[in-house]
């Protein structure tokens, strides 16, 4: 039998037939078993969950059949209690698959340390910024005799003096000496 004659018999239509009838039904069934598998047309709500301790956290989840990630926090937000949620992802009120990842930004106990920078002997007019930039704040100011006026001759924190290098939270307020111009002994 030749190709053309086998092409245009009635076995060749009916062995077609049979092959996309079972691949309808073969693609029919596939859905309908991943419809159910993949729970298709179900949502849950994605609570609320900023500023709730983790424990609270994990009980709301876990009744919602979600699951919960802790990402690494480095900053602290002074409105919220420490170790609470400031973040999470995906935002409150998304409607997500059961079993989804919740990524939760917990809150620290409180601001991260940064060393205080050298600013000895430097002006007051550049050592300001310097510590505004690190995140520190320029608490009081008090002067004794030195000859560089508005220099920076010490550093001092709720009463102690510090040196460059010292670890401070941030927000901490630094107390400066500054040199008011005088030579000290006349």
């Amino acid at each position: 039998m030749s190709l053309l004659k086998f092409l245009t018999s009635r076995v060749f239509f009916k062995q077609l037939g049979l092959a996309i009838l079972a691949i309808v039904v073969f693609s029919f069934l596939m859905l309908k078993w991943l419809k159910i598998s993949t729970n298709h047309g179900q949502f849950i709500e994605v609570p609320e969950l900023k500023g709730k301790t983790l424990d609270v956290v994990q009980i709301e989840l876990e009744d919602k059949d979600l699951k919960m990630v802790v990402q690494d926090s480095s900053n602290y937000n002074p409105n919220y209690p420490s170790f609470s949620v400031i973040e999470q992802l995906p935002p409150s009120g998304s409607l997500v698959k059961e079993n989804r990842k919740i990524y939760l930004t917990l809150n620290p106990s409180g601001y991260r340390k940064v060393a205080v920078p050298q600013i000895i002997r430097r002006t007051i007019r550049q050592a300001r910024p310097t510590l505004e930039a690190l995140g520190f704040e320029v608490g009081a100011i008090t002067y004794a005799d030195d000859i560089g006026k508005d220099e920076v001759l010490a550093m001092r924190h709720k009463g102690q003096r510090i040196t460059p290098g010292t670890m401070l939270p941030k927000t901490s307020k630094i107390d400066l000496v500054l040199g008011n111009g005088k030579r000290s002994g006349n």
